[in-house]
């Protein structure tokens, strides 16, 4: 007696396409694919924000040479022309002044202009335990040159706290001179600044897996 062979049956509805009682069906909640997406997406915007911020350390991290001589400080004349990295003379006044410190960092900091020219202002650091009331600022500098507007978050507060320490506000076309910050201090700024764009690349196709449609062959 032959043996019977069970017969696989499909629906009509599953052959000519969907089966409308699945499509009745309601969408699955998933939140945590949603709370995945949001995620995704914010880092990856704070990524590119972050490493366009950077992007100006990077950059002046790539010069190499040796600093431009531009002389008397005082007589400088401030244009978008201007090198960046540059060797200069000048005497600080006083008017303005402030100090500050930062988290993780043992040394502070001096922000003064420079007599006669009162758009240009100098950072200097000052070695732990050198700080006191004899301190005696140089008047010579070797640093990186940039406009105010060209700031980044190390120096984003500098107008705020020279408002609030002193009451002068600082004119946007001010610059500034970060004395001892040579191209070849900021190397860090390369490797952070590729490290954040392949992290947003990274979010990118990532949103770009969970959000594409899935199509059913």
């Amino acid at each position: 007696m032959a043996e019977q062979q069970p017969t696989a049956s499909l629906s009509l509805a599953t052959v000519e396409g969907a089966d409308p009682e699945l499509e009745s069906l309601p969408e699955p909640r998933r939140p945590g694919r949603n709370i995945t997406i949001v995620a995704m997406a914010v880092t990856g915007v704070a990524s590119l924000a972050l490493a366009a911020s950077l992007l100006g350390e990077g950059l002046y991290a790539l010069q190499g040479g040796q600093p431009t001589d531009v002389g008397d400080l005082s007589r400088l004349p401030l244009d978008g022309s201007r090198a960046s990295w540059i060797r200069g003379e000048a005497l600080l006044g006083h008017v303005g002044a402030i100090r500050y410190d930062r988290p993780l960092e043992r040394d502070t900091f001096r922000l003064a202009p420079v007599n006669g020219n009162d758009r240009l202002w100098v950072e200097i650091r000052v070695p732990a335990g050198f700080e006191g009331p004899y301190f005696v600022p140089p008047t010579s500098f070797v640093g990186r040159l940039l406009p105010l507007s060209e700031r980044g978050l190390r120096h984003l507060g500098l107008p705020s706290e020279v408002q609030h320490a002193t009451g002068r506000s600082l004119s946007p076309d001010s610059w500034l001179l970060i004395d001892g910050e040579s191209p070849a201090s900021l190397r860090w700024a390369i490797g952070v600044f590729l490290l954040l764009v392949a992290f947003a690349a990274f979010n990118a196709y990532g949103l770009y897996r969970l959000l594409r449609p899935v199509r059913d062959d």
